[in-house]
């Protein structure tokens, strides 16, 4: 069967549309283009508003992303929503599925999860954007007073805890490729190859990562502290610089 060809006018018009909307996708898709032989399954561990945030965008660049919380019932529909990239389970399918792991829940909940999860957090990138607030009891006290970024090691045996997204609005978590490279996320950690991963999939959709320091500079990663809030990259630096050891 013969196939008829497109006038050129016709062409340009599509070629017009076609770049009209590739241009409209155009900071994570190019995110997903670059990453493409790097694809990561991420299990997202708490899919209220920033682990649906973040596992919304990441799905988005093309990465493989698992969702779950207490509720699977929302999280299969949240994933029906997100589109092919994502998928919905348990903690426990979710840490097991998971390449890197996002935790996105109430701070006092990492004790029980450390625990349910045992094995399967081992060796594992964790991306740990839980904030420890004084009513959630003595473990998130202890957070405050000793830094969260060593009691996440703790409550989280045998993770490679990369602390990030702790300071920024979860709408703006999900915008911020829209114009990549403007907002500073502050991140803390001790293990570089983990930090080298954490990065990417940061900077991927859309934020620019400032390695503030390690673990022990995870206390300064939560609202309240002077690196709370939006700022610029080189604002994060210079705000990391003034901080206390």
């Amino acid at each position: 069967m013969k196939i008829p060809s497109i006038p050129d006018s016709g062409r340009r018009t599509l070629l017009k549309v076609a770049g009209a909307a590739a241009a409209l996708f155009l900071p994570l898709a190019s995110r997903a283009i670059a990453a493409d032989s790097s694809r990561v399954k991420i299990g997202v561990i708490g899919s209220g508003k920033v682990g649906g945030a973040l596992g919304r965008v990441w799905a988005q660049a093309g990465h493989q992303v698992m969702f779950s919380s207490q509720h699977l019932d929302l999280d299969k529909t949240l994933a029906a929503e997100v589109g092919p990239n994502a998928r919905a389970g348990t903690p426990q399918e979710a840490a097991a599925f998971g390449e890197v792991l996002l935790f996105a829940v109430p701070y006092n909940a990492l004790l029980e999860l450390g625990q349910s999860l045992g094995a399967a957090l081992k060796g594992k990138v964790v991306i740990d954007a839980c904030n420890p607030f004084a009513p959630q009891g003595d473990i998130a006290k202890r957070a405050i007073d000793q830094g969260a970024g060593h009691v996440s090691a703790e409550l989280l045996p045998g993770a490679r805890i990369v602390r990030a997204f702790n300071a920024v609005g979860y709408v703006r978590m999900g915008q911020a490729h829209t114009d990549p490279g403007k907002i500073g996320m502050p991140i803390a950690g001790d293990d570089k190859a983990a930090i080298e991963i954490a990065s990417r999939l940061i900077r991927e959709i859309g934020f620019e990562p400032v390695l503030i320091g390690g673990l022990d500079k995870g206390k300064y990663l939560r609202p309240g502290t002077p690196l709370s809030g939006e700022h610029t990259p080189d604002e994060v630096r210079k705000i990391a610089a003034t901080l206390q050891p």
